[in-house]
């Protein structure tokens, strides 16, 4: 079961179809995209010698040699790791450190920041961009066919990094198994494209859309990669007008901008297949806006880095269910289990709760990761018999529709990315003034949530916003930073010494927006 035959299997089937394409000109048929795959494995394998289960970062902007490069190293039975290319160079180094890569390819517009690695981390031992000699030469040789690895169904195919609650990601272990029954749920559960349809990868490709494009790989459909490389109403309008059965990932955001851009509610819409949005709440009335102007074509999914992409979904059916009594209760929530998958929602002793109960949302089945890489604690706190602890509070109603009420973990999520307050509070509290720091997320009426941090100084002085600005630019990615510093003499706490975020949450309400950005 390795997923790199994927692609053997859908060139055999449709060989001349397009499987890449760089805006609206092809990139690769799926014949030369099986080509390329091979001609990577047979490098991998036979010219650099590198061992099965060894690891390869990815840090790419959008770009098609993405895929090539992942299929390529999962065809050589390797483990690849994609990593947010938003992420700054220090995390990158991290998670390129901790997984031990081997290799890292990136994008023309990283290699300048992330080739000095090769220098800094003993197991990394070459940094090769996609527009170099090296790469098109391993990519376009004329090399022996080989046969896929032998890898077993439990092996690991992709580590997933999360976003850390200790300041540091955790790379969720996704094995071949699971990545192929993510597939099989998507096309149960959600849509079933064809190769005369296609996706469009506005989203980053190290995240949902990536997982989104395994689907339309296995069915033989158009992968799109952007001229931009990333989402722009106006290009998508363009797209969409020039494609028939298109599709994309997108989180909430991206969806509100397209219903608000003039030129994509103006396209020819019927050429619009499915919208997939999770990464993050969206609200009701933005859904039925949505609804309102691009028609019947959204579908939601609810997962985590751990169960990529399937723990729940709402499908375009219930989304347009309008004659149902529940409708609005059922637009607010997840949707339900997903195919092969057990979702539970149980009290702080693991026991079940009836519908209507609220607990902790917990979740089972092949879907699901194997273990953290290298850390048995966080493995233990997340995987108990066998079920994933999600950390999200929610309820069932009685048609199994769950509906999540809170994160337990205080994640922040903006824009659709993942953000964890202690990260940026153990960064603020490096700052010699600091002696308090806490970070909650408020409400954004473009982003979902914006980050804002509430700080208490060591010295009379007290410490400035670009102070703390220049400390988090340096130190984190961008869209991690703090959009308003609140000072105060100290931060309020219960009887215990817990801070009371739900009060700063009020306070954050009323804080000014937006600080300017330091020059670099």
């Amino acid at each position: 079961m390795n997923l790199g035959q994927l692609i053997e299997r859908t060139a055999r089937l449709f060989p001349e179809r397009p499987a890449l394409s760089l805006g609206k000109n092809v990139f690769a048929t799926y014949r030369e995209l099986a080509a390329s795959v091979n001609a990577l494995s047979y490098h991998f394998r036979t010219i650099r010698k590198i061992a099965p289960g060894s690891r390869i970062g990815i840090v790419m902007t959008n770009t098609p040699e993405f895929w090539e490069i992942l299929f390529g190293a999962w065809h050589a039975g390797l483990i690849a790791v994609p990593i947010n290319p938003k992420l700054h160079s220090r995390e990158i180094e991290f998670i390129l450190a901790h997984s031990g890569a081997c290799l890292c390819f990136v994008s023309p517009d990283l290699a300048p920041a992330i080739s000095p690695l090769t220098e800094a981390l003993i197991s990394l031992h070459d940094v090769i961009s996609s527009d170099h000699l090296k790469y098109l030469h391993m990519r376009n040789a004329s090399v022996t066919t080989v046969e896929a690895a032998d890898v077993l169904p439990a092996d690991t195919a992709w580590i997933f990094y999360t976003s850390g609650t200790t300041g540091r990601p955790k790379g969720a272990m996704l094995s071949h198994r699971s990545l192929l029954m993510m597939i099989l749920s998507h096309c149960a559960d959600l849509d079933q494209p064809g190769p005369e349809d296609c996706v469009v990868h506005a989203a980053p490709q190290s995240h949902g859309s990536g997982m989104c494009g395994l689907v339309h790989f296995a069915r033989g459909a158009n992968n799109i990669v952007p001229e931009s490389h990333g989402f722009d109403a106006e290009e998508m309008a363009d797209l969409l007008n020039h494609y028939k059965g298109l599709s994309l990932f997108a989180a909430p955001t991206m969806i509100n901008k397209l219903v608000a851009s003039s030129a994509f509610v103006s396209a020819d819409l019927s050429h619009l297949r499915t919208i997939i949005y999770g990464g993050a709440p969206m609200y009701q009335a933005d859904i039925r806006r949505a609804l309102d102007v691009l028609g019947p074509c959204l579908g939601q999914i609810y997962g985590q880095g751990e169960s990529p992409m399937t723990i729940t979904s709402l499908s375009k059916a219930a989304h347009c269910d309008v004659d149902h009594p529940r409708y609005f209760e059922r637009l607010a929530s997840v949707g339900v289990a997903r195919t092969g998958v057990e979702v539970k929602v149980v009290d702080p002793k693991g026991g079940d709760l009836a519908a209507g109960e609220i607990g902790e949302v917990i979740v089972r089945g092949d879907i699901l990761m194997t273990r953290y890489w290298y850390d048995d604690q966080a493995t233990e706190a997340a995987l108990s018999g066998g079920w994933l602890r999600t950390g999200d509070i929610g309820s069932f109603d009685q048609d199994g529709f769950l509906t999540l009420l809170d994160r337990s973990k205080d994640m922040v999520i903006s824009g659709g990315m993942n953000i964890y307050p202690r990260e940026i509070e153990e960064l603020l509290l490096v700052h010699p003034s600091v002696r308090e720091a806490a970070v909650v997320g408020r409400p954004h009426p473009e982003w979902g949530e914006e980050v804002v941090a509430f700080v208490v100084s060591h010295t009379q002085d007290g410490v400035s916003d670009q102070d703390l600005d220049r400390l988090c630019l340096d130190n984190i990615a961008r869209f991690k930073r703090p959009k308003a510093y609140i000072f105060l003499e100290s931060l309020p706490k219960n009887s215990t010494g817990k801070v009371l975020k739900n009060e700063l949450r009020t306070l954050a309400k009323t804080a000014p927006s937006e600080l300017p950005t330091p020059k670099v």
